[in-house]
C-alpha cells in the first residue's frame, strides 16, 4: 500500500513541475499576493491632504498646523483665505480634512481660557474620516495639553485633571499590517490548496487518464492519499515561504511556536483540500473547478472575519460562519503571531477546525470513492 501510494505522489510532483502554469501557482503568485496584499489590504491612514483656515494667525495658531503636519498623518496642501474657499477645497475633493483655527485662539491659550478649533473631514469615506478625525483629535488634544500646562498657574494635582495613558498590547504601533499580513497567508494558503486539488484530479479525468488509474491495483483511499499528499506538502511550502516573507520583508512579529503554527496548518489542511477534493467530484472540466473553486473562496473570505468583524454580520450569518474553516484559521495565526498564544489557549480553534477537517474530508473521500464506482 505504501509503496503505491509513493510511486503515486512520485507521479503527482513529476506532473506538477512540469507544468510551468503549475510551477507560477506553487512559486510566484503567493508571494505576489502577499506583496499586493501587505501593501494595498491597509487601514492607515497617512498623508492626509489638509487646508488650514487660519484666522488667528499667532504662534500658536502656526505651532498647531507645525505639529499636525509633524505627526506624519497630515500634509498641509492649502491655506484657503475664506470659508468659500475652503469649501470649494473639500467639494472638490482636493482635500480630505480642514482645519479652522478661529481669532483669538493664541490669547485664550495664553490666558488658559478655554477655545475652540474646528475641524472638517470629508466623510464619503467613512473609514477614512472617522481615522482622520481620531488623528485629528490626538494631536490636537496634545497640543492643547502642552498648552495649557505652561499656562497653568496652579499645580497640576489641584485642577481635577484626569490623567488618561492609553496603552495598546501585542500591536502596540497599531499597525494594520501586523494584523493583515497573518491573515493573508491564510487566505493564500486556502486558494493554493483549493486549486492544486480540484484542477489536478478535474484535468485527470479531462485527459483521459483517470479511467487508466481506476484500472490499477490502486485502491480509492490510495488514490486520494496520493492526489492529497503532494498538494499538502505544496501547501506546507508555501506557509513556509510567504511566512517567511511577512517575517523578514514585512517585519511582522512571531511571537508564538513555529512547531504549533505547523500542526494547526496541517489540520487546516484537512478542510481545505477535502473541499478542493469535492470540487472535483462535481466539476468536468478545469474551467467549472476554475468557477467552482472561486465560489467557494470568495464568500469564505468575506466570512471569514478577515476584512469585516463577524460580530457585525446578521446572526443568522454568524451561525453559518461556524462552517467557514478560514474563520478558525485566522484567530490561530494571528494569535500565534502577535500574542504569542499556546495550545493552552487556541484548542477550542484547533478542536472545531479537526472536527470540520475530518467531516469535510469524509464527506469528500465518499463522493470521490463513489465517483470513481
Amino acid at each position: 500500500m505504501f509503496e503505491r501510494i509513493r510511486e503515486m505522489v512520485i507521479k503527482e510532483f513529476s506532473q506538477v513541475f512540469r507544468d510551468r502554469r503549475m510551477k507560477a501557482i506553487i512559486f510566484v503568485t503567493p508571494i505576489l499576493q502577499l506583496l499586493m496584499f501587505g501593501y494595498a489590504v491597509t487601514t492607515d491612514v497617512k498623508n492626509i491632504t489638509t487646508a488650514v483656515y487660519d484666522l488667528d494667525r499667532s504662534y500658536e495658531s502656526r505651532e498647531l498646523a507645525r505639529r499636525l503636519e509633524s505627526s506624519g498623518y497630515f500634509t498641509i496642501t492649502s491655506t484657503p483665505a475664506s470659508p468659500e474657499e475652503l469649501g470649494e477645497l473639500i467639494d472638490r475633493g482636493k482635500v480630505l480634512a480642514a482645519v479652522q483655527v478661529n481669532r483669538g485662539f493664541g490669547r485664550d491659550l495664553a490666558r488658559g481660557i478655554p477655545t475652540e478649533v474646528q475641524v472638517i473631514v470629508d466623510g464619503t469615506d467613512s473609514n477614512t474620516a472617522s481615522v482622520a478625525m481620531d488623528y485629528a483629535t490626538r494631536v490636537i488634544a496634545r497640543f492643547g495639553k502642552d498648552m495649557g500646562s505652561r499656562a497653568m498657574t496652579r499645580p497640576l494635582a489641584k485642577t481635577g485633571r484626569v490623567d488618561l495613558r492609553p496603552r495598546a498590547w501585542y500591536n502596540p504601533d497599531l499597525r494594520s499590517r501586523n494584523y493583515n499580513v497573518p491573515g493573508v497567508i491564510a487566505i493564500i494558503i486556502m486558494l493554493t490548496s483549493l486549486l492544486l486539488t480540484a484542477m489536478a484530479v478535474v484535468r485527470e479525468r479531462e485527459i483521459g487518464t483517470m479511467e487508466q488509474l481506476m484500472v490499477t491495483p490502486l485502491k480509492p483511499v490510495e488514490l486520494i492519499l496520493g492526489k492529497t499528499i503532494p498538494f499538502a506538502v505544496i501547501s506546507f511550502f508555501d506557509m513556509a515561504l510567504v511566512t517567511t516573507v511577512g517575517v523578514f520583508w514585512f517585519g511582522i512579529p512571531i511571537k508564538g511556536s513555529l512547531p504549533l503554527l505547523t500542526l494547526a496548518t496541517g489540520i487546516y489542511l484537512l478542510s481545505v483540500l477535502g473541499i478542493g477534493l469535492f470540487i472535483s467530484t462535481i466539476s468536468r472540466t478545469q474551467q467549472q473547478a476554475l468557477m467552482a473553486t472561486f465560489l467557494f473562496y470568495i464568500p469564505a473570505v468575506l466570512l471569514s472575519g478577515f476584512m469585516f468583524p463577524i460580530e457585525n454580520m446578521p446572526e443568522a450569518i454568524q451561525y453559518g460562519t461556524f462552517l467557514n474553516p478560514l474563520r478558525y484559521f485566522l484567530v490561530i495565526i494571528r494569535g500565534i503571531f502577535l500574542k504569542g498564544n499556546g495550545i493552552g489557549v487556541l484548542w477550542p480553534q484547533l478542536a472545531a477546525l479537526l472536527a470540520l477537517g475530518v467531516a469535510v474530508m469524509s464527506l469528500s473521500a465518499l463522493r470521490f470513492r463513489k465517483r470513481l464506482g
